[in-house]
């Protein structure tokens, strides 16, 4: 593959996963002010030396009623009222999707400097009217048309269809939850910190944990929550100044090793047509890895010290997982049992707590996700910190698997 230039993260914020900000009387431009304000902070950056914005995005003129992101960025700061600002979409990988766009502007010189920003308030309305607004993820008049909740039903169907196939069970899936619940309550920034979970949750009890779409029960699934996570991204030249200007070491910054976009047809029923020759449920994804890795100069999953991965569903990192080459297709089960993905395993996948644990506003989770790798590489996640962390993984897709996004983020000579 092409070899491009080095993009460097600086770092980021995030808030806090756990606040209602409706609740608190304050609104969508509240929230990107404060995270956009708290990171320049964090990074010691004036608000001139950012070049370019990038926000990622899917229903804030759903939920809010409210487009145009790009705009807010002067009214946090007179110096950004005529920087370049875009918003981007691609469900639940608009975050990825403003990472991508930001690296593009970087790799071309255009500028050298950029903050991406990744937000969503989406604790606003009904349990039924969010269900309503994130139909359009999927194709929203030619599938699942007569489920009152669409994602649970079709992550629902996934589960039955490795469990038809495979020797995975729910056992296997809540064993994902249990971790993930658990690893988020060492986040100080989770949604779940303060939740009393006990065995129970992850049974079929259905006073704590109701059925929401059979197979999969309440503690299957994530939840809609608030958030907004924001990084900031420089090209080498602009990396060095800044290195020098605050008395950094250069080679401490990370930079993205490898990354990876792939698109598939709209449609599960497509995706399903496309995959009948292969061993693999969703053979993009498993290329997504290929080409991520490929990009990174490594040979395998197992070279990585750490994933973030995509758990709208605990079915949906069980599947992100059955197609990183960690085992055999089919067989990912076996790493679930011997507890490989847990902390201190062989391959920790989502310390943060994942979209389950720590929470998922749906534009800001890639933005979210490549922040914990920023933290994990550069030993700053406290007590969910990865020992002996190197190089660090994320994976966020967007509706059935459609869109997908990777990046590999490490440090120089690792």
């Amino acid at each position: 593959m092409t070899a491009v230039k080095r993009i460097y993260v600086l770092g980021g914020y995030q808030s806090d996963f756990s606040r209602n900000w409706t609740r608190e009387n304050l609104s969508l431009f509240d929230l990107f002010s404060e995270t956009l304000s708290k990171g320049m902070e964090s990074c010691r950056l004036d608000p001139e030396e950012i070049e370019v914005g990038h926000v990622g995005n899917f229903v804030g003129d759903l939920f809010c009623n409210q487009a145009q992101l790009g705009g807010f960025f002067g009214h946090v700061d007179d110096k950004l009222a005529y920087m370049p600002a875009s918003r981007h979409e691609a469900a639940c990988a608009s975050g990825s999707m403003a990472i991508l766009a930001a690296m593009s502007d970087l790799e071309s010189n255009r500028y050298g400097l950029a903050c991406v920003m990744g937000i969503e308030l989406m604790r606003n309305v009904s349990g039924q009217k969010a269900a309503e607004f994130l139909r359009p993820a999927a194709w929203a008049d030619k599938e699942y048309l007569d489920a009152e909740y669409l994602w649970p039903n079709v992550f629902a169907d996934l589960a039955q269809q490795y469990m038809d196939e495979t020797d995975m069970s729910m056992e296997h899936l809540r064993a994902i939850s249990k971790k993930n619940f658990a690893q988020g309550q060492c986040n100080p920034n989770s949604q779940c910190r303060n939740w009393r979970l006990e065995e129970a949750h992850f049974q079929n009890d259905s006073d704590v944990n109701p059925i929401v779409a059979n197979p999969l029960h309440k503690q299957d699934c994530g939840q809609l929550t608030d958030g907004a996570s924001v990084l900031f991204l420089a090209n080498e030249k602009r990396a060095k100044a800044y290195a020098r200007a605050r008395r950094i070491d250069f080679d401490s910054i990370p930079y993205i090793k490898g990354w990876a976009h792939v698109n598939a047809p709209m449609l599960i029923s497509k995706k399903q047509a496309l995959s009948k020759q292969s061993e693999f449920v969703f053979p993009h994804v498993n290329a997504l890895f290929s080409q991520t890795l490929q990009r990174a100069g490594m040979g395998s999953v197992r070279a990585l010290s750490g994933l973030e991965v995509h758990d709208c569903f605990n079915i949906t990192e069980y599947m992100i997982l059955d197609h990183s080459g960690f085992e055999r297709p089919g067989h990912l089960w076996k790493a679930i049992e011997a507890g490989d993905f847990n902390l201190g395993g062989a391959l920790p996948v989502n310390a943060s707590g994942g979209l389950m644990g720590c929470g998922h506003p749906v534009g800001a989770t890639g933005v979210r996700m490549l922040l914990d790798a920023y933290k994990q590489v550069t030993y700053k996640a406290g007590d969910y910190q990865i020992g002996g962390a190197r190089d660090v993984m994320t994976v966020n897709l967007g509706g059935s698997a459609t869109t997908c996004a990777s990046f590999i983020l490490g440090i120089k000579g690792q």
